[in-house]
């Protein structure tokens, strides 16, 4: 069946609407309207975003404020945000069982609740006792506005949602939600998608900002179909280690600022609680002058993050040598191998090589290229680094030692930490100068592996 169509008459300088040819708009100008047909549509079309007029606007007419965002009584949830929710906006938040998901959730809703006014919490996969159960633990005083549901059909949580009128909304999680308008099953592709136009209409049309949650596959990867990572304004994901207290929550994207942020949290019994100094969660069990350990850095967002990499050496018994890297690329452990056998003239073709990030951090920078190769070269040759050093630098593949980001925030945070020398690119060494005035804090500029393993020897070597 054809959609009915009708004609207008639109002026070009104010926009103005009309049924009728008119010489002179309401705004004075004249000759200005043009003819135009439009379709008329169901007000309750599912599948439109808003309901707004569907006439085009001028982009330089259109506000561009700042947005209104909302804070969630996390200061780490807030920085990974970009500076709290933003009104109306759409954040998916994934990760493993277990990893503390609806945890992290139900005490922002907590919070929020206190400060805004009225939340609602779906669920689709526990009862109103169990999440009752658990705000308990993790909540010390709840809101009197704070509703829960446990319901899965979308059509009745869109009722409560026009009764309750709330602040902000949890769908935990999308792929337990259905609606009526389709017959398969929940979690299926259409239901998933179908869903998610849904949600995304909801929070736009009334300016309510939604947390869903999402489940993982086996690959760590997010459930169900892409177009729902494109529909949300914001993916996070929880990630962790199941017999390491550390939880990081990292911003894949953000609409509303940056995805190089990382929230930092420490699983306890009475819930997530915030890590304020996170180099010192990593490097509180380190052994001063151990073969194989290097203390190395990362940029993250606003801060720079120090932790240890650990390598051991061992002769391989039989068959061919075995190469195991936790926290580190498998793929650029095996290059920094092949650097250091062909530049450093080390014979690697018969050692077994175990590379381990301490803590569970688990960093995709190429700046910690040099510690590794150090790590891996002071457990071989049997030697240390008497002094407190730091090691930065990305690996090149003729053996160059190539230039990293923020080098020169690093070496403030290495020298307030009380370490005594940093070996890092020559080029960063070079920049930072006399710009970083610590007295007793040693710059090593390298240029190649060769003079990175020099300077980690030292002359007391």
């Amino acid at each position: 069946m054809a959609k009915k169509s009708k004609t207008v008459f639109v002026c070009q300088e104010c926009g103005y609407e009309s049924p009728r040819w008119m010489g002179q708009c309401i705004c004075g100008a004249w000759n200005t309207m043009v003819e135009q047909k439009v379709i008329d549509l169901p007000e309750d079309d599912s599948r439109r975003r808003t309901s707004v007029s569907r006439t085009p606007t001028r982009l330089k007419e259109v506000g561009s404020g700042d947005y209104i965002r909302i804070d969630t009584g996390i200061r780490e949830l807030n920085r990974v945000l970009g500076g709290g929710l933003v009104k109306g906006s759409l954040t998916l938040i994934s990760g493993e069982p277990g990893i503390g998901k609806s945890t992290i959730i139900i005490q922002a809703a907590a919070n929020i609740a206190k400060s805004q006014g009225t939340v609602l919490y779906v669920s689709g996969e526990e009862s109103e006792e169990q999440i009752k159960m658990r705000a308990d633990r993790v909540c010390p005083q709840l809101s009197d506005d704070l509703y829960i549901l446990a319901e899965t059909n979308m059509e009745n949580i869109a009722a409560a949602c026009e009764k309750l009128q709330p602040k902000f909304l949890v769908i935990d999680s999308i792929q337990t939600m259905y609606t009526q308008a389709m017959d398969s099953a929940p979690g299926s592709v259409s239901q998933v998608r179908d869903i998610g136009n849904q949600l995304m209409k909801l929070g736009k049309s009334r300016n309510i900002p939604i947390f869903i949650v999402a489940h993982v596959t086996k690959s760590g990867e997010l459930a169900g179909p892409k177009i729902v990572e494109h529909l949300v304004d914001c993916v996070l994901n929880f990630t962790g280690e199941r017999d390491h207290e550390l939880r990081i929550l990292r911003a894949y994207k953000n609409r509303f600022g940056t995805t190089s942020e990382i929230g930092a949290f420490q699983m306890e019994e009475n819930g997530l609680k915030q890590i304020d100094n996170l180099s010192g969660t990593f490097l509180e069990n380190t052994a001063s002058e151990a073969e194989g350990s290097v203390i190395t850095a990362v940029y993250e967002g606003s801060r720079p993050v120090l932790f240890e990499v650990q390598a051991l050496t061992a002769p391989a018994n039989v068959g061919f040598a075995r190469r195991t890297s936790v926290g580190v690329d498998y793929q650029r452990l095996n290059m920094i191998l092949a650097v250091l056998e062909k530049k450093a003239g080390m014979t690697m073709i018969n050692q077994d090589v175990y590379v381990n990030v301490v803590g569970g951090m688990r960093p995709d920078s190429p700046s910690i290229d040099l510690a590794v190769a150090l790590a891996v070269y002071s457990s071989m040759r049997g030697i240390t680094c008497r002094k407190r050093t730091l090691v930065i630098g990305e690996v090149g593949l003729t053996g160059e030692i190539r230039s990293v980001q923020n080098a020169d925030k690093i070496a403030v945070e290495a020298a307030r930490l009380g370490y005594e020398q940093m070996i890092l690119p020559r080029k960063n060494g070079d920049k930072i100068g006399g710009k970083l005035d610590r007295t007793g804090f040693r710059l090593i500029g390298v240029k190649n592996i060769y003079e990175a393993i020099d300077g980690f020897k030292g002359e007391e070597n």
